[in-house]
């Protein structure tokens, strides 16, 4: 007799009564937004948070760890606009605005947090103890939701400050640094449970602590953490997706270029019986790379829709945007020498590697040295 086959589920015949309350609890927390801050919000606005209902349920379906983490965020930050009760000087008053939940008390947990969950990796990694990287990967969760609660209520004071100062928190170095941080965290974390390995949060910890150091440098000789009105340029929706967009591929480029490290540290032998297999290593190195390359086309093609919007053409060579090609064009490279070509081994990694400094030029290099159309983000 033949054996049957056995019948494949459909994806959404796979779901549990659980997912559907994840989903319908994002539907009402959409329901609830849209009917209490409408007045703060344009059509571009509504049509995000509509759209954004379905892309988190199917997020939180395919990575169920993400959804006490947005269950989270949302509590903790309606807790903290509740405190606010509509006076911004309670920041400085009230005691868990001051010390926990306020924008600026958050983002320094979350630097904190990531600074510590840096150490206990190393430290997991190099004594072999599961229970160090354990505490790691768990410290690295709650500094990406003190980092996410922190934008959220910064979101609020801007509000707080004038209607017409309110602005979604993306719009700065500050601003995009703790976004820089954020993502890159969610996307090692993702690859750690991926993977189930947390060997190489020790290596992409090291590049998200990096950015820690320059933006607790920043806020203390720039005051940086001053929320303050966007500049006629950025006063547009369009920053509401080419940024995060373009925030996306910086984080996967930096991962990608974190993992090659490992892999060259382990070509030599270094660590080499710590860290996770030649094969894992590639892997991760090629999918955060084209996760990156996919946003960062796609925050390319918004950005010069923007420019054509806000400066009458698609491209005028400003520096940022032809070191945002650069960028492009480097990783674009490397993709068709993986592709049609093979490329494996210690050439990626090195070119991986490199791709870094290409791209912390193109990220933070020509705000300090170049200026242009973009010289809102100096300095």
């Amino acid at each position: 007799m033949r054996r049957q086959r056995p019948v494949k589920r459909s994806f959404f015949a796979s779901l549990t009564v659980f997912d559907w309350v994840f989903a319908a609890l994002l539907i009402a927390g959409a329901g609830f937004a849209l009917n209490r801050y409408h007045a703060h919000m344009n059509y571009y606005d509504k049509l995000v948070m509509v759209c954004a209902v379905p892309t988190f349920a199917v997020l939180g379906w395919r990575w169920k760890p993400v959804r006490p983490l947005m269950v989270l965020i949302a509590a903790i930050s309606i807790g903290a606009i509740q405190l606010y009760q509509g006076d911004l000087g309670r920041a400085e008053t009230v005691f868990f605005l001051k010390y926990l939940m306020s924008s600026q008390s958050a983002i320094l947990w979350m630097s904190a947090l990531f600074i510590f969950a840096t150490l206990f990796y190393w430290i997991g990694m190099l004594a072999r103890s599961p229970v160090g990287t354990s505490i790691g990967s768990r410290l690295t969760w709650a500094a990406v939701l003190m980092g996410f609660v922190g934008l959220m209520v910064r979101w609020y004071e801007s509000y707080l400050i004038g209607a017409d100062v309110g602005h979604i928190p993306i719009s700065n170095l500050y601003e995009v640094f703790v976004l820089f941080c954020l993502i890159t965290a969610l996307f090692y974390l993702y690859y750690e449970q991926h993977y189930k390995t947390r060997a190489l949060g020790a290596f992409v910890l090291l590049v998200i602590s990096a950015a820690v150091g320059f933006l607790t440098w920043y806020s203390a000789a720039r005051d940086a953490q001053q929320i303050q009105p966007l500049v006629p340029a950025l006063q547009s929706w369009w920053m509401k997706i080419h940024v995060p967009a373009n925030f996306i591929g910086y984080g996967c480029f930096a991962l990608a270029a974190m993992v090659s490290v490992a892999y060259l540290l382990k070509e030599r032998n270094v660590l080499a019986d710590r860290l996770p297999t030649f094969a894992v290593l590639d892997d991760v190195m090629y999918k955060s790379i084209a996760v990156g390359f996919a946003f960062f086309t796609v925050a390319t093609i918004l950005g010069a829709l923007w420019a054509a919007q806000a400066w009458g053409g698609y491209w005028s060579w400003d520096p940022k945007e032809t070191w945002a090609l650069i960028v492009w064009l480097n990783y674009a490279a490397w993709l068709h020498m993986r592709l049609m070509k093979g490329l494996r081994g210690s050439v990626a990694a090195w070119w991986a590697l490199s791709g870094l400094v290409v791209t912390s030029f193109a990220f933070l290099g020509v705000n300090m040295f170049l200026s242009g159309l973009h010289s809102y983000g100096k300095l």
